[in-house]
């Protein structure tokens, strides 16, 4: 069942759902982003019905279970809420708990990556970047933190690493020399940055080999790049939690460093220049 089909199908199958069912299905349809995250007995307790037929309505439009429901409930909604929406929704639990609950999902996420963990994927995507003359990696608004990353540690490794950054100077601008010798890794997560995808086209344009990491596969970078990666995202309040993509990220660092000839001199070059300049020398 494809993640867009939900709430659609509730609509569809409206008129033959019994009265309990449509009382259900009517405060999904007008608080959507909220049931995403409410277990099937509270639920029950805001439409004034019984755990038991929540979890009957699930089976009745469909899904194996309400579990099934409310997980493709949360990735329909993934680009649909807005911040406000998103902060919103961290207001309706028990602090300390809710604050435990962020980093068990956290937890969660990285085990579910590794699930999904494809050595021969990342084997190419590596391969791939060791090749290319320029190394250039694009992740706009959130998703910059795991481009300044990734291009932090790829520039102790690589001499050719550029981060497309949003400042005065264009992103066009800065990639005006980019060819199909060279690589571009794109990083893109909900709410995917329509400005993002605009750069993937160009680099498409200059025939540019491009590299994705994103959420999954229904990402609309996923059909746009030669290899990607994906990282599981979720979504608990107004921040963007990155903790999953940021291991994967470790794993891409390491994996390139350990492929890449040269890599002990440069760490022994900066490691000089470092005392030299007393980088690290707080007294």
């Amino acid at each position: 069942m494809g993640r867009s089909d939900l709430l659609g199908r509730i609509r569809q199958q409206y008129l033959t759902l019994s009265k309990s069912h449509k009382k259900i299905a009517d405060y999904i349809l007008s608080n959507y982003d909220k049931v995403a995250f409410m277990t099937a007995s509270t639920l029950g307790k805001h439409v004034d019905i019984s755990e038991s037929t929540v979890v009957r309505f699930a089976g009745s439009i469909g899904y194996a279970g309400y579990p099934e429901l409310q997980k493709e409930l949360q990735e329909t909604i993934k680009t649909k809420l807005t911040t406000v929406q998103r902060f919103e929704m961290s207001k309706d639990h028990n602090e300390a708990a809710y604050l435990t609950k962020i980093m068990i999902n956290d937890i969660e996420n990285i085990r579910l990556t590794i699930d999904q963990f494809d050595a021969d994927l990342i084997n190419n995507f590596i391969d791939e970047i060791i090749r290319a003359r320029k190394v250039y990696i694009l992740g706009l608004r959130s998703s910059s933190v795991l481009a300044n990353y990734l291009g932090f540690y790829l520039n102790f490794i690589m001499p050719e690493i550029h981060v497309i950054h949003e400042t005065a100077q264009d992103v066009y601008d800065q990639l005006l020399n980019l060819s199909k010798e060279d690589v571009m890794i794109v990083m893109s997560f909900p709410r995917y940055s329509k400005r993002t995808y605009d750069c993937v086209d160009y680099a498409i344009k200059n025939e540019t080999t491009i590299l994705g990491i994103t959420d999954g596969l229904n990402s609309p970078l996923f059909e746009k790049v030669k290899y990607c990666l994906t990282a599981k995202y979720s979504m608990n309040t107004f921040i963007d939690s990155f903790v999953a993509p940021m291991s994967l990220i470790n794993a891409i660092i390491i994996g390139v460093s350990l492929r890449k000839e040269g890599v002990e001199k440069n760490l022994e070059k900066l490691e000089r220049i470092w005392e030299e300049y007393g980088i690290y020398g707080l007294k």
